[in-house]
């Protein structure tokens, strides 16, 4: 976890007090459960939450020297909270904890709890960027721009068609986040190879409810990794989409397009040697996040091939990937909707792209008038390649329309009435709100 990366509601999720709350919690929930079906003495779990109620700071350092000797993270744990127990209640009630219960009951279960928490935190920040690209794209929904293929001028659309393009690209990254969530949000609790041959299945549904988990239907010593794949492969394609609208940020930011750009603010500096620079800072650097996110879901896909009914390949790998993918694409979305709500948008710069190159834009219409007009396709498309060719090779000083008009063959398909109205702009918006009642539900 880097700071300058990380926001802090989703770092706290990943601190080692947030995961030994959790593991306490399963743990105590779970003794509950045992002294509810008679396996443990009621006052056993009493004397864990009266220890509990009384909030105390969990000792990290304290809990890792224990670790130092017994080189078992959960051991180290339980001995600690025997410890605490024993002193706030004068006696040994803790033994009680953990029982038929296997090491991965607790990890795997709370890196649920965190994953499912850290999904609720990235729902949140997908809403507020799609409410800010829904703003920008109304602004927008007919500022008319021009479409690119390849990189090259098109047709032309509008700036809000590109917004509303991207707020369908995250409805449907929240989409498959919740359903991912869902996926994610599975408790086990059922022994050292799944069988609950020391615990009964009741602990763990006892377990799920508390937590808010459903119940894994069948677990090894581990909960399946195939949930865990497709989690992280959810977070890298969300990470796609931010660097896809980064990308286009980045594009129209550049000096010969200068059709939008991130905010510059007062005092802020480009360059340390060229005080006219005004570089797309954050797009570059979500561009850069959005790959690490991405990174991740390789090491995610390897961690579903487990030796048997479990192996610890996958521990290593999960410490890393968890907190880093999480908090990373928490910050990339919450930058994301910081450029999108301040953007600086160029309506005469977009216009003045438009009509840069004499017309071009329009050619396909022509094409199609002249077919309807009796020309064959190729002949048609011939006519108009040839005189728009001529544009192309002229930078935009000469007019498409104007040579149109004076080509013969066009113009014996075609009147010059004909030919004008078929450089009509309003044309390509005329299914804007058509588009924008399939995105948002109005136009």
């Amino acid at each position: 976890m880097i700071p300058r990366y990380s926001r802090p509601a989703m770092a706290a999720l990943w601190t080692p007090e947030a995961r030994y709350r959790i593991w306490f919690e399963i743990e105590a929930h779970a003794t509950d459960a045992l002294a509810e079906l008679g396996v443990v003495p009621k006052e056993a779990a009493a004397a864990l939450w009266r220890w509990w109620d009384t909030n105390p700071a969990i000792d990290v350092a304290a809990i890792d020297a224990i670790e130092a000797v017994t080189r078992h993270d959960v051991i180290a744990f339980l001995t600690w909270v025997a410890e605490q127990v024993a002193a706030h209640s004068g006696e040994d009630w803790a033994r009680f904890m953990h029982q038929g219960m296997t090491s991965s009951d607790v990890l795997d279960t709370t890196l649920a709890v965190q994953l499912s928490r850290a999904a609720d935190l990235l729902l949140d920040d997908l809403d507020q960027l799609l409410a800010v690209l829904e703003r920008r794209a109304r602004e927008h929904r007919l500022t008319p721009t021009i479409g690119r293929s390849h990189g090259i001028h098109a047709e032309p659309v509008t700036f809000g068609l590109k917004l509303a393009y991207a707020h369908a690209e995250f409805q449907r990254a929240k989409t498959r986040l919740q359903a991912a969530r869902a996926d994610i949000a599975t408790c086990a609790i059922s022994g050292a190879v799944g069988t609950f041959a020391n615990i009964d299945p009741a602990v763990e549904a006892h377990v799920a409810a508390r937590l808010g988990l459903s119940i894994e239907p069948v677990s090894t010593q581990v909960i399946p990794r195939d949930r865990h794949a497709m989690f992280f492969a959810t977070l890298g394609v969300i990470a796609g989409s931010v660097e896809r609208v980064a990308t286009e940020v980045r594009h129209l930011q550049r000096t010969e397009v200068l059709e939008a750009e991130e905010y510059f603010s007062p005092g802020q500096k480009g360059s340390s040697a060229m005080p006219h620079k005004r570089n797309p800072v954050l797009t570059e650097n979500l561009t850069g996040l959005a790959r690490m996110v991405r990174g991740y879901v390789t090491p995610a896909l390897e961690n579903v091939a487990l030796w048997h009914e479990r192996d610890i390949s996958h521990s290593s790998v999960e410490r890393y990937i968890a907190p880093d993918a999480t908090i990373t694409l928490d910050f990339a979305l919450a930058r994301l909707a910081g450029v999108m709500d301040k953007l600086l948008v160029y309506p005469e710069r977009m216009q003045r792209n438009l009509d840069r190159m004499g017309g071009l834009v329009h050619s396909q219409r022509v094409l199609l008038a002249l077919t309807q007009a009796g020309v064959s396709r190729e002949d048609a498309y011939a006519l108009v390649q040839r005189n728009a060719m001529r544009v192309w090779e002229s930078d935009g000083a000469l007019s498409l329309v104007e040579l149109l008009k004076a080509d013969q063959n066009v113009a014996a398909a075609l009147s010059p009435t004909e030919i004008e109205e078929k450089f009509d702009l309003d044309h390509h918006l005329q299914h804007v709100d058509t588009i924008f009642a399939r995105v948002f539900g109005t136009a």
